[in-house]
């Protein structure tokens, strides 16, 4: 039980206007990872932008279990398996970004697509964290068993190579 495991890889392509670049960004996405993904919308409106508030602006995929795994060894590469330790919280998760999706292995530039930048996020617990977050029934689990950074960190070398920077 105290063996840390990553819970899920959250990948988020945030295009800032709807349309076709969303749609563009969207069968990126979907080529990448297998999955379809989910339209997020403006929170609020921002007049310099030329976002209106309730208008689709990025797509996000959340990949678990052996997809998640596989996609973050087809993606680390491109940052040379190097992150940097401010990208870790206080809870062990970590993220980190490419400023390129045709730097990926594997993926060929096509003009009519163009070029998109991502978020890729990971959350990384212990098993029995559902205890705590789910719904019904919620409990306590006791400050022993909570992932700390440097667990997360020695996690992450450990099971995906990363060095830590």
């Amino acid at each position: 039980m105290l063996k840390p495991r990553i819970e899920k890889v959250v990948v988020n392509l945030s295009v800032g206007k709807s349309g076709e670049p969303l749609e563009k960004a969207t069968r990126v996405l979907k080529e990448l990872t297998d999955q379809t993904p989910i339209k997020r919308n403006a929170n609020r409106t921002i007049r310099d932008f030329g976002i209106r508030k309730g208008e689709p602006i990025a797509c996000t995929v959340t990949l678990r279990k052996q997809k998640a795994i596989d996609f973050l060894k087809k993606v680390l590469p491109v940052v040379d398996n190097k992150i940097p330790r401010s990208s870790f919280d206080k809870q062990g998760n970590f993220a980190f970004g490419l400023k390129e999706h045709i730097e990926i292995a594997g993926v060929k530039y096509d003009p009519e697509v163009g070029i998109f930048g991502m978020d890729i996020c990971v959350s990384v617990n212990r098993p029995g964290n559902r205890v705590k977050i789910r719904r019904r029934q919620k409990s306590h689990v006791g400050h022993k068993h909570v992932l700390t950074p440097e667990e997360s960190v020695a996690f992450a070398r450990q099971s995906l190579g990363v060095e830590i920077i």
